[in-house]
């Protein structure tokens, strides 16, 4: 499994979900109340994303030492 690939690919997004977060922290025209609603989906992504990338990092640091 090419990990470097996977994080790299993780890292596209991450940046994406930033500009998204970007856009709506400039966005004037959102009060707080909108502002957080719009956030949360994007927050909580980011968290299931980054689990998600430790969960493969753990398997592929178990599967290089089974291997030895």
């Amino acid at each position: 499994m090419e990990i470097r690939f996977i994080e790299e690919k993780f890292n596209e997004i991450f940046r994406e979900l930033e500009k998204e977060v970007m856009e709506i922290l400039e966005d004037q025209s959102l009060d707080k109340k909108q502002t957080n609603l719009r956030m949360k989906p994007l927050s909580s992504t980011k968290q299931i994303l980054g689990n998600a990338l430790e969960s493969i990092r753990l398997v592929h640091k178990l599967e290089n030492e089974g291997k030895e």
